[in-house]
């Protein structure tokens, strides 16, 4: 339940603001992986899709291609407040791999500058070794601080955890 009425648009607008998540896939034997990676996001008008670039040498990418199941948390530090934990966001769905060459992804990563350079890295080097992941969140979407004063949570830190919904409408459909 969100109990403080925050929505989906607002939580969307924040990752927006980032670049970096923490994904975690299943290895082998069930346990967890976990790795930092940059990501953007899909364009507002389209389906909500979370978007990544990776060496297919990596073994999220072997994960991945045993169990598309994942988890991807975003964290939003507290700049000023440096003891106060920071505000997250969690996405769980599926993952899979888009081609090397989708306009898309392209577009989505020449909006911010760090993104933009790894595009320009891809583009002076080795296509056969490199791969794009699509992150393709479930509906319900776990959240805690995010848009909450801090001095709100002072009661417990519990306080601080609500879900939103991703809109019907912008949820990613299978083809």
């Amino acid at each position: 339940m969100n109990k403080h009425n925050i929505s989906f648009s607002f939580v969307e607008k924040q990752v927006r603001k980032k670049t970096f998540g923490i994904l975690t896939t299943l290895n082998k034997n069930g346990t967890p992986h976990t790795t930092g990676i940059l990501y953007g996001v899909s364009s507002p008008a389209k389906e909500f899709v979370l978007y990544s670039l990776t060496s297919k040498k990596y073994k999220k990418v072997r994960n991945i291609k045993r169990n598309p199941n994942i988890s991807f948390l975003i964290p939003f530090p507290h700049y000023y407040i440096r003891f106060a934990p920071a505000s997250t966001v969690t996405f769980q769905g599926i993952i899979d791999f888009i081609p090397v060459d989708d306009l898309e992804f392209l577009e989505i990563f020449s909006k911010k500058r760090i993104l933009r350079l790894i595009v320009k890295q891809i583009q002076k080097g080795d296509h056969d070794n490199m791969t794009f992941l699509r992150i393709k969140p479930n509906a319900k979407v776990l959240c805690h601080g995010l848009g909450i004063n801090v001095f709100k949570m002072r009661k417990g830190h519990a306080q601080g955890g609500y879900s939103v919904t991703i809109p019907e409408d912008r949820i990613f459909k299978k083809n």
